[in-house]
């Protein structure tokens, strides 16, 4: 497991960045290596991102001398959603099946995390968002669909992710917000997680944009050709800065920070919050003419 931590900058000082500091502070370049676990950790409200690759072996999640943590849960909880192949995650002894898109909310105070894949020919990929916790909450399993919560065996409670539209074809921004780790079906300390996904067409997320002060947040961009890029824009509204993204690459946004996309062609992205408040709709609109 590697963990590279990252400092919290002020807007301030951030607004003077050329390309090369911007990437360096917010950009996570790589996500996935294979059978292994790459983490960034973030003094952002503490917040962990990254991914689990497990294709020839098994991999465990363990504490690290950046966290001063017996184990990785010790006082964290932690989603994760699996964007790669079917895949199986151990929890304290008892293992569960993770399809394709699945994901799920772990408690605090788990102790053994190990995740694999079933098939090393079509691996699964794990993105975890992880974030400090003060009480344990049950652990949930989140299925993508009806048919894989249908499906789902376990001993644990188990639930379909909110799906919400949004967005129209005229303004290049129709997309399904799929809601996973939402006070609406699972309880958190403060954690928030779920994956947006662009139709055919669209390239723009979150426009009209927002900030958010309460809350942090990570976005993961995935699901479009190594040929395209998005162009994450990032700043405050009256100074706002982009950066490129590759496939399978993450980049982390401030609370003071607005956080929207572009791109050649349309994408998906996970999104992982954490901060003072949980509700997902507590966001502070800009205009898009008072944009600069």
């Amino acid at each position: 497991m590697k963990l590279d931590v990252r400092y919290a900058n002020h807007p301030a000082d951030s607004k003077n960045y050329d390309t090369t500091l911007l990437r360096k502070h917010y950009l996570i370049e790589q996500v996935f290596a294979e059978d292994d676990i790459l983490l960034t950790y973030s003094h952002q409200d503490r917040i962990i991102a990254g991914g689990i690759y497990p294709v020839n072996k098994p991999l465990k999640l363990e504490g690290s001398d950046e966290m001063r943590a017996k184990y990785f849960l010790e006082r964290r909880e932690m989603g994760f959603i699996n964007i790669g192949g079917d895949g199986e995650v151990t929890l304290d002894g008892k293992t569960y099946d993770i399809k394709h898109k699945d994901g799920m909310y772990v408690g605090l105070g788990v102790k053994e995390l190990e995740f694999r894949s079933k098939d090393k020919k079509n691996p699964a990929k794990f993105y975890m968002t992880s974030s400090p916790a003060h009480k344990t909450y049950p652990t949930v399993y989140i299925a993508y669909t009806k048919e894989n919560l249908d499906a789902f065996k376990g001993d644990i409670k188990a639930v379909e992710a909110i799906h919400q539209n949004l967005g129209d074809e005229a303004h290049m921004n129709k997309r399904v917000i799929n809601k996973y780790i939402n006070t609406a079906i699972i309880d958190s300390c403060q954690l928030a997680m779920g994956m947006t996904a662009l139709a055919t067409g669209s390239c723009w997320n979150t426009m009209p944009c927002h900030t958010h002060e309460r809350r942090m947040e990570v976005y993961f961009y995935f699901d479009f050709t190594d040929e395209d890029r998005v162009f994450h824009l990032m700043g405050q509204p009256q100074e706002t800065r982009s950066i490129v993204i590759a496939p399978e690459q993450a980049v982390i946004s401030p609370a003071w920070s607005i956080h929207a996309a572009s791109a050649t062609m349309n994408y998906t992205f996970i999104w992982g919050m954490c901060g003072e408040n949980q509700d997902y709709d507590d966001m502070d609109h800009i205009k898009t003419k008072d944009l600069k």
